[in-house]
């Protein structure tokens, strides 16, 4: 009978078991690339901040349109909201990158991101911002009435503020959210921070440090963006409830 020599006692180990414990960490390498991935960070934070604010336009028409327009402009509005928040932000990005050329319209990859990102956050900020509409009390919009408020004036000065300070927590995880999810615009090649992580990666082949520390870095972005809008919520909005 033949026996294994890998079954031996006094075999050696095979040379791919050799080379999975040979592994070691070399963040030194990785350090070159840190400053470009904080550029691409800020490039994340950029989109994100961009892509919210239109966005937050967006949700406030929305918003005003189903809580005071009529039956035949609620209906696109509802349309719009539909289609956004039950199909996947990249498929939305996809379309207007790859099909919106067959059409004529051509759209660099940053701008099909910002696009995409902005026309799915307002799908959203919309039905945030329709709840912070309800929560309106009767009373005070009776008063803005009485007062000869148009519908205009009733929603910037009434309304709107009285959204912010009890949705602010809602709308400032959104924003995290959004910067999170910024990430998938590597894939249409604009250099975030993911973006600037895959390119270093494809250089120094050092997967655990590159990504160990894009990891970090989102938990700190994240963190700082977190705190920051907690201190604009207390000094703007005299919001006392944090983010998360």
């Amino acid at each position: 009978m033949v026996r294994r020599a890998d079954a031996h006692p006094g075999a050696a180990e095979p040379d791919v078991l050799k080379d999975h414990r040979a592994v070691q960490l070399q963040f030194g390498q990785i350090l070159p690339y840190v400053p470009d991935f904080l550029r691409g960070a800020l490039l994340s934070l950029q989109i994100a901040f961009l892509a919210f604010a239109m966005g937050l336009g967006i949700g406030l028409l929305g918003a005003s349109v189903l809580r005071f327009g009529p039956r035949a402009a609620r209906l696109p509005v509802r349309a719009y909201v539909g289609f956004f928040t039950n199909t996947p932000q990249l498929v939305q990005v996809f379309f207007l990158f790859y099909a919106l050329p067959e059409a004529g319209i051509l759209l660099t990859p940053f701008q099909a991101v910002l696009l995409g990102m902005t026309l799915n956050a307002g799908a959203y900020l919309t039905e945030i911002q329709r709840a912070g509409f309800d929560s309106v009390r009767r009373e005070e919009i009776e008063a803005a009435e009485t007062l000869g408020f148009s519908r205009v004036q009733m929603v910037w000065y009434v309304i709107a503020p009285h959204v912010v300070r009890t949705l602010y927590p809602a709308l400032s995880s959104q924003y995290i959210i959004m910067t999170l999810g910024t990430s998938m615009a590597a894939i249409f090649g604009v250099e975030e921070l993911t973006g600037r992580a895959l390119n270093a990666n494809a250089i120094s082949f050092r997967s655990i440090e590159i990504f160990s520390i894009t990891a970090i870095l989102y938990v700190g972005i994240t963190v700082v963006a977190s705190a920051v809008l907690f201190a604009l919520g207390r000094w703007l909005f005299r919001v006392r409830r944090g983010v998360f």
